[in-house]
């Protein structure tokens, strides 16, 4: 099995490791796209070359041109721009320097396999199954095992028709022989009589092993038709599941569609062989002819075995989702256009421009007192094809919208759920004709069940519905759901709420940032407990009339666009805690240095905010903690993060305003944290006047934030200044200037303080 596809299939700790290995230098869409060239060429080899690596940086540059002209028969601009990026960063970075690319390749492939080894070491260290690795290992193997039967079954077809040709032939001749006069003598007779009776023995225990050998292969062929249908088609749905709500993502596909397209190549060779059987049958037979005996029931079962594989070879690849909100699929909004794509996992030229599939809108759902109705509008039928990027027959509907059928009556006061727990579903249809059999085959597709919003505000309570659902089911059926929605235990919603941050920002959430979410939904008397119960009301329902007390989720999801739109970068290096509780916040903070701070969201925002605490020092040496009032999307739509901390000053009445913030946590120098966001410093522009010889000069500006604190809090030895001479201090000099001059100032009156002490004690 492919490397790449071996890696997919591993827990998503170790895809995260994957996904540290690649950047913008070499991305992973690369390593995506272009999986199977990769791993086929030595580059270890390359690496040493620079003639070689000249040649494969070429034959790369070529790869991604095709994959390019593949997008575009698939009218897929997006990933075309991304494409043609891709090439023209490649060629900015390793024109002049193959080998680098060569260098860099062959380490990502060594660090992989590094990655591949350490997982396979902890799974037999804990003495667990190496699950997927291997048991998908041991069905290639079947198929592979299989694919040799069927070769050698072809063989013993063909033997056996030869032998037959030679019996006939020799037979035939013997009785012209008998007929003619003189022509042999009774002993040549006899000899060719016995030879002869031979060969019919020969020939009937040819055609005893040819006929027990293809039962057999259809013994095997439905053990693992059983396993493919029964337990791989089921595990991928479920990956796909988890891959929806932000978990792992969902691979080897390629492989399953190899599987089932050999099982279908296999049925179909076992029936042309009984076919040929049958040809053979009507040239000679005999009593007990095993061909007579068995042909009929070893058609029906092939026939039965191909007819299952096909009617659950049609599974929808991608599920439904607005291009405008990729993250959050199966959440669709009316008037907006939605895409779905479907595979035929059975990948023969002949089903190619065959099959037609129509989109169907809550198919089979019973009339529900209360709930919406919809129709599809825009192109709802699709023929499939066979596509360029991998040769796999599919259909994407890229133009769905729907829109709600008006009805008479209140029906917001009828419905037993809000809509955005109301769960619909999409199916698709189609009917396939073997034109050998004359057989018409029924196929059907179901997605997983989607919510419908009319308002862009329902979309997080919306997605909120579509995590639980998929977290604690995987019946796709199931559209009552939340008439009674089981609760989620801790272990299970810990980690689906890690995906929410993982597979939008490069880092989850880890163990202390899963504690205090334990401790808000769970209480502190449960103790973090990994089976402690969470219901469904407590974690997306308004618990009280009181706005100021909010759901959980729609806390977590303003966090989550607090990250996206302003702290990005900050969140992915780990320079932000995040979530702590105020208790854990001060033991934390309670032994380091005055001035250490960290970042923290605030718990009291319902659309997501930051704050940050600092430890300062009383007068008496005790710990006191400072937190300022949360920043929110506007305040940081005006200042960055880093812009904040950076000039931040904090001031008592009458006093010189200083900047309390000197280590983030645990001891990092705040400008070594931050100091590669903050704003680089531009060059003055002067503009041209021709009616005026004066030069015009402009103030510079800086907005900055400060806290005013009641006296008793600072310490006793600041220096006393008005807020407008600082003011006025701080556009001569700058910010930074005044934090120099106030820590000199500082010092030297801490000096003075202690000569004074000491020549107090001198007299």
């Amino acid at each position: 099995m492919a490397q790449w596809c071996q890696l997919q299939m591993l827990d998503s700790k170790y895809l995260e490791q994957v996904d540290q290995l690649y950047d913008d230098s070499f991305p992973m869409d690369i390593r995506q796209y272009l999986s199977r060239w990769i791993e086929s060429i030595d580059w270890d080899t390359v690496a040493l070359q620079d003639s070689l690596a000249t040649v494969r940086f070429h034959e790369l540059l070529v790869q991604l041109d095709d994959q390019h002209s593949r997008f575009a028969l698939e009218n897929n601009f997006l990933l075309q721009h991304n494409i043609r990026k891709i090439k023209r960063n490649l060629q900015d970075r390793f024109q002049e320097d193959p080998i680098h690319m060569a260098m860099i390749i062959s380490k990502n492939l060594k660090d992989e396999q590094r990655i591949l080894a350490s997982a396979k070491s902890v799974e037999d260290r804990e003495g667990t199954v190496s699950a997927m690795v291997i048991e998908k290992q041991k069905l290639d193997n079947k198929v592979k095992e299989m694919k040799e039967r069927v070769q050698v079954a072809d063989q013993n077809v063909k033997s056996l028709e030869d032998l037959q040709d030679d019996y006939d032939f020799k037979f035939n001749t013997l009785k012209n022989r008998e007929n003619e006069m003189n022509s042999m003598t009774q002993k040549e007779l006899e000899k060719e009589k016995l030879m002869i009776g031979r060969m019919c023995f020969e020939l009937k225990a040819k055609r005893q092993d040819v006929v027990f050998q293809l039962t057999e292969l259809l013994d095997v062929t439905q053990t693992l038709l059983s396993e493919l249908i029964s337990e791989e088609l089921p595990e991928w749905k479920q990956r796909q599941q988890i891959a929806c709500i932000g978990g792992p993502p969902n691979a080897c596909m390629d492989q399953l569609q190899n599987w089932f397209t050999t099982v279908a190549e296999i049925l179909q060779q076992v029936r042309q062989h009984l076919k040929k059987l049958q040809e053979l049958e009507q040239k000679f037979t005999y009593d007990n002819d095993p061909i007579t005996q068995k042909k009929v029931f070893l058609e029906t079962r092939a026939l039965e075995l191909l007819k299952n594989l096909l009617s659950n070879s049609l599974v929808v690849e991608r599920q439904p989702c607005m291009p405008t909100h990729p993250q959050r699929p199966l959440v669709l909004k009316t008037g907006v256009q939605f895409t779905v794509k479907l595979r035929f996992l059975v990948k023969l030229q002949e089903f190619n421009y065959q099959l037609k599939v129509k989109a169907l809108f809550d198919k089979d759902v019973t009339e529900k007192k209360g709930f919406r109705k919809f129709n599809i509008l825009g192109t709802n039928t699709k023929v499939m094809n066979m596509e360029e990027s991998n040769g796999s027959l599919a259909a994407e509907f890229r133009h769905l919208q729907l829109k709600e059928q008006k009805v008479a009556g209140n029906r917001t006061n009828e419905g037993p759920l809000i809509v955005t727990e109301e769960l619909h579903s999409l199916s698709f249809e189609s009917e396939l004709q073997l034109n050998q059999s004359g057989l018409d085959i029924k196929l059907e597709a179901i997605s997983l069940p989607v919510v419908v919003i009319s308002n862009v505000c329902q979309l997080p309570s919306g997605w909120a519905s579509i995590l639980w659902y998929n977290m604690l089911t995987t019946d796709s059926k199931n559209l009552k759901f939340f008439l009674s929605p089981p609760p989620a235990k801790w272990s299970q919603l810990s980690e689906v709420l890690s995906w929410q941050f993982s597979s939008v920002t490069k880092r989850g959430l880890n163990q202390e940032q899963l504690n205090m979410l334990a401790d808000k939904l769970l209480g502190a008397k449960a103790k973090r407990n990994p089976e402690g119960l969470i219901p469904w009301t407590k974690f997306c329902k308004q618990q009280s009339a009181n706005e100021k007390i909010f759901p959980f989720w729609l806390w977590i999801e303003g966090i989550l666009d607090l990250i996206k739109r302003h702290l990005l970068s900050y969140w992915n290096d780990g320079s932000i805690m995040g979530f702590i509780s105020k208790e854990r916040e001060k033991a934390l903070l309670s032994d380091k240095c005055p001035g250490t701070f960290l970042l923290r969201f605030s718990e009291s925002s319902r659309e997501g905010a930051i704050t940050f605490t600092w430890i300062e020092l009383d007068v008496h040496e005790k710990p006191i903690f400072h937190s300022v009032e949360p920043y929110t999307k506007k305040e940081l739509s005006a200042v960055s993060l880093p812009d904040i901390i950076r000039t931040y000053k904090m001031m008592a009445a009458d006093n010189i305003p200083e900047n309390p913030l000197r280590f983030l946590y645990p001891d990092i120098p705040k400008d070594k944290a931050f100091g590669k966001y903050y704003p680089k410093p531009t060059e003055t522009v002067e503009l041209m006047d021709v009616d005026s010889t004066e030069k015009r000069e402009y103030l510079k500006t800086e907005l900055i934030s400060v806290s005013e604190v009641h006296p008793s809090t600072m310490q006793d030895n600041m220096m006393p200044m008005s807020l407008e001479d600082y003011r006025a201090l701080e556009m001569s000099l700058g910010s930074r200037d005044i934090d120099v001059a106030t820590t000199n100032l500082l010092g030297l009156e801490e000096f003075d303080l202690e000569m004074t002490a000491d020549f107090q004690d001198q007299n």
